[in-house]
């Protein structure tokens, strides 16, 4: 079983810290165990309470009235949430669900379900891509197993490859982007999402992959010439060093347009070097290809 910090519940939930301790304090619904520090933790059926107590409380539900409500109850009014974003959100919360509890058959439904009912497109924008945003953190703070982590990226990666493969875009953009992972980088999902956006957008991409050394990358864009280099970093490994890459690569590949995406671009601190570009959130990434 996987424990989880109330900053995870945080960040997973939307519901503040202080929140859910004011929660804790007044209702029955979460009883967290503690450390041999004091230290508050959280075990996976809590993790599933919180998502589901949180989502009905921002659609509308009093906390003090979901208290008093059944899991039945709370699935009942979860199901008859009509609004569009919130259908959705509640998708994406059945998907960690499913991750916690290696539920993988039922994982892998959901999305054959929704890609059946909205296309390819709108369950990689609508549903992997919130979902992909979530699980990162967890990612990022190791709280969960990487046998969780393995068995549902390995079906995203699958419906990512076949949405890649199955665009036809009417759509021609003169412009070459080549997607990396450095050494030591192995969470693809991001940048594979990033090849399906280009692409369909009719940006021609050279995909090299995860964990790529730089000379490797060099020897592709002397051949190629791509008009801009791109790296997601969702997490990377404890020998890995974001300022050293950050110097490496700007020394390497000074004349072309470098952008970086991901988490960790949330973490750097200092002043960031040319050609290197930040795109911090979705909308900036998307801002970047609708500009190509």
């Amino acid at each position: 079983m996987s424990s989880f910090t109330i900053k995870d519940l945080e960040n997973l939930s939307g519901i503040k810290a202080h929140t859910i301790r004011i929660w804790e304090q007044r209702y029955s619904f979460l009883k967290p165990e503690r450390t041999d520090t004091n230290i508050r933790y959280y075990s996976n059926s809590e993790l599933k309470k919180i998502l589901n107590i949180a989502l009905l409380n921002k659609y509308g539900y009093k906390i003090s009235h979901i208290d008093k409500m059944s899991e039945a109850d709370i699935r009942e009014k979860l199901l008859s949430l009509n609004q569009l974003q919130a259908q959705q959100e509640r998708i994406v919360n059945e998907m960690i669900q499913c991750m916690v509890d290696l539920d993988v058959e039922h994982f892998e439904q959901i999305l054959d379900n929704y890609i059946l009912s909205r296309g390819i497109e709108r369950t990689i924008t609508q549903i992997i891509f919130p979902y992909l945003e979530k699980i990162g953190i967890l990612w990022l703070t190791s709280h969960i197993n990487p046998a969780q982590e393995h068995l549902v990226t390995n079906i995203i990666r699958q419906k990512l490859i076949v949405g890649i493969e199955s665009i036809v875009s009417s759509l021609h953009v003169d412009k070459t982007v080549l997607l990396f992972l450095p050494e030591g980088e192995y969470h693809e999902l991001g940048l594979l999402f990033m090849c399906y956006l280009l692409k369909n957008r009719g940006v021609n991409t050279i995909y090299l992959g995860s964990s790529v050394p730089l000379d490797d990358i060099a020897y592709v864009v002397n051949l190629k010439k791509p008009d801009y280099l791109y790296c997601h970093l969702t997490t990377v490994g404890q020998n890995f060093n974001f300022d050293r890459f950050i110097s490496n690569i700007t020394k390497k590949f000074s004349n072309c347009p470098i952008v970086i995406s991901g988490h960790l671009t949330h973490t750097y601190e200092k002043k960031i070097p040319p050609p290197i570009t930040f795109k911090k959130s979705f909308s900036e990434v998307m801002e970047f290809v609708s500009g190509l």
